[in-house]
């Protein structure tokens, strides 16, 4: 079984891994080394990382679909499959049609719901109770390719992005596996996607991170769980930014406005919320390192009546 596979972040390894145990893997494309850090030095994909360990070739193309050497080596290559997992490039209607069996792409959601950039943590912040991986079949629009297989899990109420992150990037691992030997046997039946049941997971940013306390205290929960460990949601607290990496919900409510600080103690700042309150337990502020409350208040203060904003 001839493989080329298609991946970048951390997310890919796994399932890089997986497929060199237990097929032919004949080359790596990733995306272009690029500077990193304040020092801008040039730091490699995992994804290439992997690939150089274990002597397969690697390919980094700025745009694979306008690179037409890469087409062509793609086309002497005849893989059976070509495997994308989180690659960060979409792949022209002539690169879908070059394998054998065709391009598949595992993704970090139980589609249809949740295509696009950050499907993880948008399950999150939306309060989903379960997410999953599925495996299907890539076509020309974003996600919307015929469904193979899925899997599911149970979102717990603590969980964050990067745990759930870190159950599904192993279990994608042994599903790929599965889709690939199963589709070979010819024992899987595609599955249409109903596109009326889809939602769009966009791209993170830091603008999103900020806390709006007018919304409930399960709302501001989720986007902290959902933005943690990137890009960790704030407030403002006097003059100063506070992250806030941890926090749960408390069924009580206060005669104070969204945002006011009613309590600081050892279990936490208790914060009143557009509905119900919120004990933030783990915050960090500029210049320090991020500390549990009970922690951060034996050597700083954390002033009540104070709105955060």
């Amino acid at each position: 079984m001839k493989i080329v596979f298609m991946g970048t972040p951390e997310f890919s390894v796994p399932s890089l891994e997986e497929l060199i145990k237990e097929f032919k893997v004949e080359a790596v494309f990733t995306q272009p080394d690029r500077p990193k850090g304040r020092g801008k030095k040039m730091s490699v994909s995992p994804i290439k990382e992997v690939a150089l360990k274990n002597n397969i070739l690697v390919y980094q193309p700025v745009n694979i679909k306008k690179d037409e050497e890469c087409v062509k080596i793609l086309k002497d290559m005849c893989p059976d499959f070509i495997i994308v997992v989180a690659y960060g490039q979409i792949l022209s209607k002539e690169i879908l049609h070059i394998p054998k069996y065709g391009c598949i792409n595992l993704h970090a959601s139980l589609l249809p719901k949740y295509r696009g950039a950050a499907p993880i943590n948008w399950a999150i912040i939306k309060g989903e109770k379960k997410s999953g991986n599925t495996t299907m079949f890539m076509a020309e629009g974003l996600d919307t390719g015929d469904i193979l297989l899925k899997s599911e899990f149970e979102i717990d109420e603590t969980m964050t992005a990067g745990e759930l992150h870190d159950i599904l990037m192993k279990d994608g691992a042994k599903l790929l596996v599965k889709t690939i030997k199963s589709i070979a046997e010819g024992s899987i039946k595609p599955e249409k996607q109903d596109d009326s049941k889809s939602c769009y997971a966009s791209m993170l940013d830091k603008k999103m991170a900020k806390i709006n306390w007018n919304k409930t205290n399960m709302e501001i929960n989720n986007l902290i769980k959902g933005l943690n460990p990137w890009p960790i949601a704030y407030t403002q607290y006097i003059d100063k930014n506070m992250k806030i990496h941890e926090a749960c919900v408390i069924n009580e409510e206060s005669k104070f406005n969204p945002g006011h600080i009613v309590s600081v103690s050892k279990d936490g700042v208790k914060v009143q919320c557009g509905q119900g309150m919120l004990l933030i337990t783990k915050l960090q502020f500029p210049g320090s390192k991020s500390m549990k409350v009970k922690d951060y208040i034996n050597g700083h203060e954390i002033k009540t009546d104070i709105v955060l904003k």
